[in-house]
């Protein structure tokens, strides 16, 4: 019962992260060192940064969110990040989010149209 609690605290926890990230994206900026930096804030949470992030490769990527047993839902969110932080930025994330996106499509046994259809796009704007 107590891990169950403790499992619930760390999913809340990416939660909250993951709703900040994706909110941050959201709101139409000029990226600068200001925006950037409220970003990596909250990156670290993941021991990442937007510089690590553009230099780590696809596969450690999935293996560091699975580290932070990121549900699949969690995962698709942050790939969802990767693909907003991306438009109009100096950093292109777009195929790592494509990597996460297939990840979450192989490796969760159910098929997504959602998901499928979110690779074709990603992969169009590449």
């Amino acid at each position: 019962m107590l891990n169950k609690g403790v499992r619930d605290e760390k999913k809340v926890k990416i939660d909250n992260m993951l709703s900040t990230l994706l909110s941050l994206v959201f709101v139409p900026k000029f990226w600068n060192i200001e925006d950037t930096s409220l970003i990596d804030n909250q990156l670290t949470d993941f021991d990442l940064t937007t510089v690590i992030l553009d230099q780590i490769e696809e596969k450690d990527l999935i293996l560091l969110l699975d580290k932070y047993e990121m549900d699949w839902t969690q995962k698709e969110q942050f790939a969802d990040f990767l693909i907003a932080y991306s438009i109009n930025n100096l950093f292109d994330f777009s195929a790592k989010a494509i990597a996460v996106y297939n990840h979450i499509q192989m490796d969760s046994k159910t098929f997504s149209f959602e998901i499928f259809n979110k690779i074709a796009t990603a992969k169009a704007n590449l």
